[in-house]
């Protein structure tokens, strides 16, 4: 049976953008104080960012790269995105993991601390994932 590689880059931007909806809900839940909320909103953009990182993995891993083709003022802009995106995402792993860990072990103090951290940064990461998908396959038109 053939896969079809071309469902992947929506499949990976959807799955983005879910964590990003769900990483915003958590952080509003928890400042209302709503502890149970936020916590099943975390669990869930971890669940979505986990199968993200799956289905990245493994479209990565029989597509490759694909090329931007993009031109002009476009390009550096593009590159620059994809940069800060690419150097963040490798951050974000060991932050989710540590915050999720202190939420769950009821060690608030240590999660507070961590999340301030891991929240700007893991919807930075949410929302460039999809900002780069939109460049590269919806506006410049990339191929598989």
């Amino acid at each position: 049976m053939a896969v079809d590689y071309n469902i992947f880059p929506a499949l990976n931007a959807s799955l983005n953008g879910a964590s990003a909806l769900l990483i915003t809900s958590g952080r509003l839940l928890i400042g209302r104080h709503k502890v149970r909320l936020h916590r099943a909103c975390m669990i869930a953009a971890v669940a979505t960012s986990t199968l993200f990182l799956i289905s990245y993995l493994y479209y990565h891993a029989h597509v490759h790269s694909v090329h931007f083709p993009g031109q002009g003022w476009v390009r550096p802009l593009y590159f620059t995105i994809l940069i800060s995106h690419t150097i963040l995402a490798a951050t974000i792993v060991p932050l989710v993991i540590f915050s999720l860990t202190y939420g769950l072990q009821q060690k608030f103090d240590r999660h507070r601390r961590i999340a301030r951290w891991t929240y700007p940064i893991w919807l930075y990461v949410s929302v460039t994932g999809v900002v780069v998908y939109v460049m590269l396959y919806q506006i410049y038109g990339a191929r598989v």
